[in-house]
């Protein structure tokens, strides 16, 4: 595990993610904050483009909790048999539909402690759908950014939510709203698990990864 990197060199990593991509986004197709965060359930050990095929026409027929109920758990089941897990995540995406419907008036809260009381919804899922949709700093730690934060030292620790306490204590504010989706491509694409493409790198001159290829 690397050392964590001081401040004015996590500056710099993250001006230089920012000059090569303004205004990330995630990968997972949605068109509001219901779609998004069924997405993201959805997600759990599957890719996002594996969910993506899967959600494209469900969400033409199902973009609210309301019309989710109406389609019923097995037409759901139909659109998502493609995805790991399905008819468990089948059973989640129905219960947390009937909650919002019940006790949000159909609408997603933007209270991470809400979030997580729906079924299917932890931590990392609230927080994709905090940043994404409401715009908050919240980091959403997968495997990728567990990898990248430990491996370059952007962010060291022990488990994810570690991990998250040091995404928020030492990347600058200013970065703090696109640091997980610059984190997840760069580890999604550049700093991959077995072979980091570390020639590519636009940080590698400043990573404390001591076995980097060529």
């Amino acid at each position: 595990m690397a050392k964590q990197l001081d401040y004015s060199t996590m500056t710099e990593i993250f001006r230089r993610f920012q000059e090569a991509e303004a205004e990330p986004k995630g990968e997972l197709e949605h068109v509001n904050a219901f779609t998004l965060l069924v997405a993201v359930a959805l997600s759990a050990q599957a890719t996002d483009a594996g969910v993506n095929k899967a959600t494209r026409a469900l969400f033409k027929k199902a973009d609210t909790p309301e019309k989710m109920l109406d389609l019923g758990e097995e037409q759901l089941i139909e659109h998502i048999k493609t995805i790991g897990l399905f008819r468990q995540k089948a059973k989640n995406v129905m219960k947390l539909s009937r909650i919002l419907v019940d006790k949000y008036d159909g609408k997603v809260p933007s209270s991470r402690a809400a979030l997580m009381t729906l079924p299917g919804v932890g931590r990392k899922t609230a927080n994709v759908v905090l940043n994404m949709w409401f715009r908050h700093p919240a980091q959403a730690v997968d495997t990728h950014i567990f990898r990248v934060g430990n491996r370059t030292g952007i962010a060291v620790g022990k488990d994810v939510e570690a991990v998250e306490r040091a995404i928020e204590d030492n990347v600058p504010v200013e970065y703090q709203l696109h640091a997980h989706h610059w984190l997840i491509l760069h580890g999604r694409y550049i700093c991959v698990a077995r072979k980091p493409k570390c020639g590519a790198c636009i940080i590698r001159d400043l990573c404390l990864y001591e076995e980097k290829t060529q």
